[in-house]
């Protein structure tokens, strides 16, 4: 095998699905067809990268640690998915993930493609608010999708999305609900938020970028004064530290499957999923919009994904707007 990055990638997930039992130099030769030595020589580079490998003789190789790190060695061999991640780029430190994104996916970036970084210098959110990103203590990855979609139907992807980053939470441990559409509670506290943004031909989507920001490490000491309040981490309501590296591949994992349900089964089975994990469902909430305030209390998503709002004039249909629940649970 002569691309030495792919040999330690290989070396890597053999290890990584050994788990803790040991690996035999020679079974790691026999499958790389290398000899020993050059298995010897793929560990090393593993440890200088971060990776701490214990080597017993007579027994093997052990992978005991891996670094806190989201590139592609470390993400790669965790990853279940067909398409998403398979192209994927990594980052010390960008602007934004999904501004990277969106240029990738103009230069022709294949469905499925990922961009991460460890830390975001003009990270947003929804309505071009400012999302902390702290190097090295949370996970933001953008993913770029080509969906055989019209454009009035784009929407269903993003409450997709809320729907897969909840699962994978709920997953890591944390009972998180959905505020419409797509950010994350827990607690009462926002802990995720999804940022969606397409580019379109009259009658289809040429692209479509999902941008993800969770908070998954950061402490409370570490949020800026003005977020102690309202926001959240797994690690604050767990307790304890997540690992990021499997926490992001649940994450493209719930979201490619959610993706190829959608493209079987439409947005029915989505809303659904929706509606048992929102936090928003059955609250008296207050939204706000470009050009209207409504009060009410938020009964349905219909199957555009818009917001249903029973109000003293009726039932009214919203598009687009910021939720404030009026009372908490």
């Amino acid at each position: 095998m002569s691309d030495p990055a792919r040999s330690e990638e290989i070396v890597l997930a053999f290890l990584a699905e050994a788990g803790d039992e040991f690996l035999s130099g020679e079974a790691i030769s026999d499958k790389l067809g290398l000899s020993r030595a050059a298995v010897w020589k793929h560990v090393n580079a593993l440890r200088a990268q971060g990776y701490r490998i214990e080597a017993i003789p007579a027994r093997g190789y052990r992978l005991v640690e891996i670094p806190d790190r989201l590139g592609e060695l470390e993400l790669r061999p965790l990853l279940n998915t067909h398409d998403l991640g398979q192209a994927l780029h990594w980052f010390a430190e960008v602007g934004s993930t999904n501004d990277v994104a969106k240029r990738l996916a103009d230069e022709g970036a294949a469905h499925g493609a990922v961009v991460v970084a460890e830390a975001q210098t003009a990270g947003r959110g929804r309505r071009g608010r400012v999302w902390a990103s702290p190097a090295g203590r949370n996970v933001y990855l953008s993913v770029v999708l080509r969906p055989d979609l019209p454009p009035s139907r784009a929407a269903e992807l993003t409450l997709l999305a809320s729907v897969a980053l909840c699962q994978a939470v709920r997953q890591a441990g944390v009972p998180a609900g959905i505020k419409w559409p797509n950010d994350l509670l827990a607690g009462g506290r926002k802990l995720a938020g999804i940022l969606t943004e397409l580019a379109t031909d009259p009658d289809r989507v040429q692209w479509l970028v999902l941008g993800i920001g969770v908070n998954v490490n950061i402490r409370e000491d570490e949020l800026p004064g003005e977020l102690r309040a309202i926001a959240t981490s797994l690690a604050i309501e767990r307790g304890e530290s997540v690992p990021r590296t499997l926490f992001a591949a649940a994450v493209l994992s719930a979201l490619e499957e959610w993706l190829d349900r959608h493209a079987e089964e439409g947005f029915p089975p989505v809303r659904e999923a929706w509606k048992a994990m929102s936090d928003t469902l059955g609250r008296e909430v207050r939204v706000r919009s470009s050009d209207r305030n409504l009060e009410g209390v938020a009964e349905d998503v219909d199957d555009g994904g818009a917001l249903l709002i029973r109000t003293a004039a009726g039932l009214e249909r919203v598009l687009a707007g910021d939720v404030e629940m009026l009372r908490p649970r």
